[in-house]
C-alpha cells in the first residue's frame, strides 16, 4: 500500500502537470492514496489540486488536499506523514513529472520486508541555454549518473520509514533521507522522471547555494549519517574528461559553483525556480 505525499508552496503553475502525470501511472497492484499538502499557499494551488479529485476517484485512489498555513517544507512533509494511511511512502515535489512506469517500479523495489529506499532515473531539465548547459553537465557527474540521488522524488517502505521520526527542520530533506540508508539499501528503478532546475544564472546560483548549504547542515547536525555517503568525487582526471566532452557545460557548472562561494546561503524554504 502506497501513500504519495506531495508538499506544495505556491505551485499553481506546476502542480497540475505533476498530478496529471501521477494519475496516468501504470496500474499498481496495491491501494494508492495521494496527499497534497498545500503549505501556506496564496495562489491557486489548492484549487488546481482539488480539480484532480474526480480523476483519482475514477482510478480508485484515495485523494486528499490539506490546505495548511505556512509550515516550511519539513512541516508539510510531517503533516503529510500524519495524514498517511499506508506504510510505504513516496515523497514527490510538485514540479516533478513522473513516467507511467515509475510508481509500479517503486512498489516493486519497496515491497520486501527489509528497509528500502528507491527512486527513478532523474532527467534534469531546463528551458534556457544556461539551464540546459548546467543540467547537461550535472547529469554526467557520478553522483547523478551512477547513484540514486532522489532529487525531487524518493520513496521508502514501512521498515525504511521507521529509520527516522519526524522530518527535522532542515534544508535538504532528500539528502537526509537518502543518508538513512546504506548504498546497498538504495534501489534505482528503471523508469525516468523529469526534474526541472532553475532558469538563468542568478537563479541557478541561488538554488546551488541552497543545496550546498543543505548538505553542510546535515554534515554538521547529523554526522552519523555520513557513514552511508557513497558520493564519489571526480578528481582532476575526471573533471578534465568531462570538461573536454562538454566545455560549455563545464564552464557553466563551474561558474555557478564559484559564484556560490562568495554569496551567503538563504535559510527559508522556497521552490527556487
Amino acid at each position: 500500500m502506497i501513500s504519495v505525499i506531495l508538499p506544495a508552496h505556491n505551485e499553481a503553475a506546476l502542480i497540475g502537470g505533476c498530478l496529471a502525470a501521477l494519475l496516468a501511472s501504470d496500474a499498481v497492484a496495491v491501494p494508492v492514496e495521494v496527499i497534497v499538502v498545500a503549505n501556506g499557499c496564496t495562489d491557486g494551488t489548492v484549487k488546481v489540486a482539488q480539480g484532480f479529485a474526480q480523476d483519482a476517484q475514477t482510478r480508485g485512489w484515495g485523494f486528499t488536499v490539506l490546505d495548511l498555513p505556512g509550515l516550511g517544507k519539513p512541516g508539510a512533509l510531517n503533516a503529510g506523514d500524519a495524514a498517511a494511511a499506508f506504510p510505504a511512502r513516496v515523497y514527490l515535489d510538485a514540479d516533478v513529472t513522473v513516467s507511467p512506469a515509475l510508481l509500479a517500479g517503486l512498489w516493486a523495489a519497496l515491497k520486501g520486508d527489509a528497509p528500502a529506499y528507491a527512486s527513478g532515473k532523474v532527467r534534469i531539465t531546463g528551458q534556457g541555454a544556461t539551464a540546459r548547459a548546467y543540467a547537461r553537465f550535472w547529469s554526467r557527474v557520478p553522483f547523478m549518473s551512477d547513484g540514486v540521488p532522489g532529487c525531487g522524488l524518493f520513496a521508502v517502505n514501512g521498515p525504511g520509514r521507521a529509520r527516522w521520526d519526524a522530518f527535522p527542520p532542515i534544508i535538504s530533506d532528500d539528502t537526509y533521507v537518502r543518508l538513512q540508508f546504506a548504498p546497498d539499501e538504495r534501489h534505482l528503478v528503471d523508469a525516468p522522471y523529469d526534474w526541472p532546475i532553475a532558469e538563468g544564472l542568478i537563479a541557478l546560483v541561488r538554488v546551488r547555494r541552497r543545496q550546498d548549504a543543505g548538505v553542510a547542515e546535515i554534515e554538521r547536525l547529523f554526522p552519523d549519517c555520513l557513514q552511508n555517503d557513497d558520493k564519489r568525487r571526480l578528481g582532476p582526471g575526471g573533471k578534465l574528461t568531462l570538461a573536454l566532452a562538454d566545455p560549455i557545460g563545464f564552464m557553466t557548472y563551474t561558474g555557478v559553483a564559484l559564484a556560490v562561494k562568495i554569496l551567503p546561503a538563504p535559510k527559508d524554504w522556497s521552490r527556487g525556480r
